[in-house]
């Protein structure tokens, strides 16, 4: 179960770091022209930086704490906020008509739930 923890915690934080990192780099309107990211439009530049920081921020979250042994109840704390952005992502997708999207962000966030689960219970780092 821990291997499994580590794994998934792992590949989220690949993902949603090469995400935020992409949120942060590029402008909005070229943003807007990636494939399932024409959410973009709808919201401004400043908060889909603020978006992008904040996964990048729990992409770190995800790994770095417990790597350091330092403060590593933040784990399932970065987890949990990436269940929260997946659920404003859901509801960006679903206001915009974007039902393929929610396939993606619901695998993240059962994924992240996962991680948030698995950390504050059965393989908690303060067990």
């Amino acid at each position: 179960m821990n291997l499994a923890l580590w794994i998934v915690a792992g590949l989220l934080a690949i993902a949603f770091l090469v995400g935020g990192t992409i949120k942060l780099i590029l402008p909005k309107k070229k943003l807007a022209t990636i494939p399932g990211a024409g959410w973009a439009e709808d919201f401004s530049a400043a908060s889909i930086k603020a978006i992008g920081t904040l996964e990048v921020l729990a992409a770190v979250g995800l790994i770095l704490p417990a790597v350091t042994d330092i403060a590593p109840v933040l784990v399932p704390l970065a987890a949990v906020g990436l269940v929260l952005v997946m659920v404003g992502a859901m509801i960006t997708h679903l206001r915009r008509g974007e039902a393929g999207q929610l396939v993606v962000n619901l695998a993240y966030l059962a994924l992240a739930g996962f991680v948030a689960w698995g950390r504050l219970g059965p393989q908690s780092f303060t067990g």
